[in-house]
């Protein structure tokens, strides 16, 4: 625990003036690190290796590159998943036997992480104030979860998937989510109503408890505690990333279809 707060302490300030005060390439190239250490942290959890692996990172970045210059299509889509499958055939194994296992892994970790957070290059183009917004309230949902579960838990939640995660901790989520998103609305976005935040707050918490529990289902398949030992107390990069992975939609159709 004093790990957690330790490295929160350090690297939340410095996250804020990064992102606040730097153009809007900085935000480009730490999404992109982010992105990178966190699809190879997918890729290593389930043994993708090799070109696969290689074609997945490289392709991840370059749908990040395409998507800052404004070019976003199906397309794009539509070539990671044929050149995956051409890779597939002509790889080393030369073997049609568990080809649709081998290439799952390395597709999915694109679609989870590049693809989906591809769509933060657009909410820091809205404002950076929203990537704070987008990110305080996801790790303080995260982080009133994990103190409520640990002070007050006694209910389990989802025993197969997250055998600590408790019905009480969720619910510390959604306070969570509710309770800093009106302090982010109230420091930094005027001009967002407090329905807007009450809502987009609760909603948030309780995405991020599912975020947590698909990356707990992801980890107890692939029969790993951590994504990492990367960050002391918190894990890997994806550990960090899960609620944000879905949070991060959420965010974006409010600001593309209510937000005004």
């Amino acid at each position: 625990m004093r790990k957690r707060e330790i490295v929160a302490a350090i690297l939340l300030p410095l996250l804020y003036l990064y992102i606040m005060k730097l153009p809007p390439v900085f935000f480009l190239a730490l999404l992109s690190l982010a992105c990178l250490m966190a699809q190879s942290e997918f890729y290593s959890m389930y043994h993708v290796k090799g070109l696969s692996r290689l074609f997945g990172l490289g392709y991840g970045l370059l749908y990040l590159l395409l998507s800052y210059l404004g070019i976003q299509n199906v397309l794009l889509v539509v070539a990671f998943f044929l050149l995956s499958v051409v890779i597939r055939l002509f790889s080393p194994v030369r073997s049609p036997e568990h080809a649709l296992q081998d290439m799952a892994p390395e597709v999915m970790g694109f679609l989870y992480i590049p693809f989906i957070l591809s769509l933060l290059i657009y909410v820091r183009l809205v404002g950076p104030e929203w990537i704070i917004y987008t990110g305080v309230t996801v790790w303080a949902s995260d982080s009133v979860a994990y103190y409520v579960g640990k002070t007050l838990g006694r209910h389990r939640l989802y025993p197969s998937m997250s055998p600590k995660k408790t019905v009480e901790g969720a619910l510390g989520s959604v306070a969570g989510g509710v309770v800093f998103s009106c302090i982010i609305k109230y420091l930094l976005l005027d001009k967002m109503g407090l329905e807007e935040a009450l809502f987009l707050g609760a909603v948030i918490g309780v995405i991020a408890v599912v975020g947590d529990l698909s990356e707990s289902m992801f980890k107890r398949d692939s029969g790993v505690k951590d994504s990492s030992v990367l960050i002391p107390g918190h894990g890997g990069v994806l550990d960090k990333l899960d609620g944000i992975i879905f949070a991060t939609p959420v965010v974006f159709l409010f600001l593309r279809y209510l937000y005004r």
